[in-house]
């Protein structure tokens, strides 16, 4: 699948600005991280209309959608656009009045401050994959996220939605636009399928996943 580097539905500036915060999301150091997998071009086409919602499982290109699903799909982009338009604002707006600057033209810790005051959260540490993490620990590291299929971004916040969408991403199926050449997946050593048609009853991820006893985190969520 073609990763264009042409804005869809950003302009220059919008795109300029999302891959930086990205960077700052997911970022480069030993390993690659946003910028590397082309998560702003995931980003911008998604929110490029209907034309990329659901890959082709059979072949190339997208399924093309009609009638009530294409007009649900078309509300809910719609509304992902404006909070898109509306939060970059507000993250250039908060630059400015911090640093004097536009978000994009910040140094990293400049735009780690700027994204600590946006999401009125602590930036947290980082975390180390060593092959030794327990369910106890994962329970504890994702406190507060939905940890079941399907994520949805529908009542998210900005910054929020910038988290989960960069993720998505980063380690998303190449078809969608970002992941490039599959960098999300090997920094995590997952060889993944080589396309979409081997998901259908010929790959499965389940010796990928990790053993947790679900019932009793749900539990451990709700109590």
């Amino acid at each position: 699948m073609d990763q264009s580097s042409e804005p869809l539905f950003f302009t220059a500036l919008q795109w300029e600005t999302v891959a930086a915060a990205a960077a700052r999301i997911i970022p480069t150091d030993h390993d690659p991280g946003a910028t590397e997998a082309g998560v702003v071009g995931f980003i911008d086409r998604y929110l490029s209309g209907i034309d990329y919602v659901y890959a082709n499982p059979w072949g190339s290109g997208f399924l093309r959608l009609e009638g009530r699903q294409a007009e649900a799909w078309s509300q809910r982009i719609e509304r992902q656009q404006r909070r898109y338009q509306d939060g970059l604002r507000a993250l250039d707006e908060l630059s400015a009045s911090v640093f004097g600057s536009d978000f994009r033209t910040l140094g990293p810790e400049q735009q780690d401050a700027i994204l600590v005051e946006l999401s009125g959260r602590p930036k947290p540490e980082p975390v180390v994959l060593d092959g030794d993490v327990g369910a106890a620990d994962l329970t504890q590291s994702t406190e507060g996220v939905v940890l079941s299929q399907p994520v949805t971004d529908e009542e998210l916040d900005f910054f929020s939605t910038l988290v989960l969408h960069t993720r998505m991403g980063f380690y998303g199926d190449v078809a969608y636009g970002g992941n490039r050449d599959q960098v999300g997946w090997r920094t995590i050593g997952f060889p993944g399928p080589a396309s979409l048609a081997d998901t259908h009853g010929r790959y499965s991820t389940m010796d990928y996943m990790e053993e947790v006893d679900y019932s009793q985190r749900t539990a451990s969520h709700q109590g």
